[in-house]
């Protein structure tokens, strides 16, 4: 991943949390159980606090060391995708089993920020 697909990744994510969300809202209610709809909103949530991160990502990119930038918005976008999207597929089917996925994807997005942390840190003699 770089710079440009960062933000490209982070915009068009967002602009599908803003969709999903409003589909959960206008087609969703009366359809899902209240539990099935929390999971859903939850994964909305997450969805679009990471696409805005990963656009925070694209943004401070240059303060950062190239590689752990990639591997931060790699980590970000994978986690984001596999957290909500299994969220997402709980959510639409009921299938408990789907549930085992989703703290793989949460995991991604907490690598994903420490990639970060590490990619902005110091360096010596060089850079802030």
């Amino acid at each position: 991943m770089n710079r440009r697909r960062a933000a490209l990744c982070g915009a068009w994510l967002s602009a599908a949390a803003v969709v999903l969300g409003a589909f959960a809202a206008h087609g969703l209610r009366g359809r899902l159980e209240p539990q099935w709809l929390d999971i859903f909103h939850t994964g909305v949530e997450y969805h679009l606090l990471h696409a805005i991160g990963l656009l925070g990502v694209a943004a401070v990119w240059d303060l950062g060391a190239e590689r752990w930038m990639r591997w931060s918005a790699t980590a970000l976008c994978l986690g984001l995708l596999v957290f909500s999207g299994s969220l997402y597929a709980l959510a639409l089917t009921g299938q408990r089993a789907l549930g085992v996925i989703t703290p793989l994807g949460g995991a991604g997005m907490i690598v994903g920020w420490i990639l970060l942390a590490i990619g902005l840190r110091p360096r010596r003699g060089g850079r802030t």
